[in-house]
């Protein structure tokens, strides 16, 4: 008996384990807000605080890159069966999940049209992942 063959994710599972994610990373950076009070004395941190940014942005990519280069999977993509995988069928180098992390940032800006991309894409793929030369398949049950 073979194994079931994974298959490219649809959309609307994407979806699903972007918002499961985005909750996830919420809560990181609020945690990561209280732990950075020190550094502002225990005052509101300022909007042009840049440092603060990069640091949400740092939580943010070690989070993600974290999870996608030791098994293609956020806690996210885990509940909808999800993986990050190279053109050899196993989890990004972290050299190419950076530049996934990089190229879904840039998705996001044109009202994410990187990420509506996959819809229209025969292989399903967001922009970020066909210019990063990851897939994003899903499992079957079991």
């Amino acid at each position: 008996m073979s194994k079931p063959t994974p298959i490219h994710a649809h959309f609307f599972f994407r979806l699903g384990a972007m918002l499961y994610d985005g909750l996830l990373l919420l809560a990181l950076w609020i945690l990561g807000g209280f732990l950075y009070l020190p550094v502002t004395g225990g005052e509101a941190v300022t909007p042009s605080d840049l440092f603060f940014k990069l640091y949400l942005l740092a939580i943010a990519y070690l989070f993600f890159v974290g999870f996608w280069v030791h098994g293609g999977r956020t806690l996210g993509m885990l509940t909808w069966r999800l993986q990050v995988v190279d053109d050899r069928g196993v989890p990004p180098t972290l050299t190419r999940a950076s530049l996934r992390f990089a190229l879904a940032i840039v998705s996001w800006l044109p009202l994410g049209a990187g990420y509506l991309w996959a819809l229209v894409d025969p292989e399903r793929r967001a922009l970020h992942d066909r210019l990063a030369g990851t897939w994003l398949i899903r499992h079957p049950k079991g």
